[in-house]
């Protein structure tokens, strides 16, 4: 979006992001959760969140069809939508890094450009690609949401995988490859690589 808002001025709070971490106990950073529809984002992010919080982590959950109920309600599915949904998602982030927590976000975000400008607008070690690589055909044939059926016959246009491009990580932070493994044992992969980045404690 090219319109800026005018006359207003950064407000520095008494509470800063330093004083914040030293509260929790943890860094804050971002998990950003990419791959295709059905690949298991939501509920990898999800079992993620929940060995946090058993470890005393401050965390939170955002969701693509979640916040597509209300922040980004006016949005569709075009190209530019996309882009725009992640822009938001990105902003939203950035607020609850500075709040000190670990959030993660689990959106297709199908295009390179757009996770890399999120990845820019926070301080180095504080984003995390986390790729849920699931093959496209594991991916159709799960359809948990009957979406892909619905791509096919044409009833959805701009579908990542089928009619709509996505753009894979080619050096994701977290790589998940998540076919022959569980859930818990993908969830498990993404907590120790935050415990090898210094981000929670062992």
């Amino acid at each position: 979006m090219d319109k800026k808002s005018e006359n207003v001025v950064w407000h520095n709070h008494s509470v800063n992001r330093e004083l914040r971490i030293m509260k929790k106990g943890h860094k804050p950073c971002v998990l950003w959760f990419t791959g295709l529809s059905g690949s298991g984002k939501s509920t990898i992010a999800n079992a993620v969140d929940y060995l946090l919080y058993q470890r005393g982590v401050h965390t939170y959950v955002l969701d693509g069809d979640n916040v597509r109920h209300g922040l980004n309600g006016d949005l569709g599915f075009s190209d530019t939508d996309r882009v725009e949904n992640i822009r938001r998602i990105g902003e939203v982030a950035k607020l609850f890094v500075d709040a000190g927590l670990v959030v993660s976000t689990a959106f297709i975000s199908p295009f390179k450009a757009d996770r890399s400008l999120v990845r820019n607008q926070l301080d180095d070690g504080e984003f995390f690609e986390v790729f849920i690589d699931t093959p496209l055909e594991v991916c159709e044939q799960r359809d948990p949401k009957g979406l892909y059926k619905k791509a096919r016959s044409g009833e959805i246009k701009n579908f990542t995988g089928i009619s709509s491009a996505y753009e894979a990580p080619e050096e994701a932070d977290v790589h998940v490859e998540t076919d022959g493994k569980s859930v818990e044992q993908c969830a498990e992969f993404v907590v120790n690589a935050l415990i090898d980045a210094g981000i929670v404690k062992a």
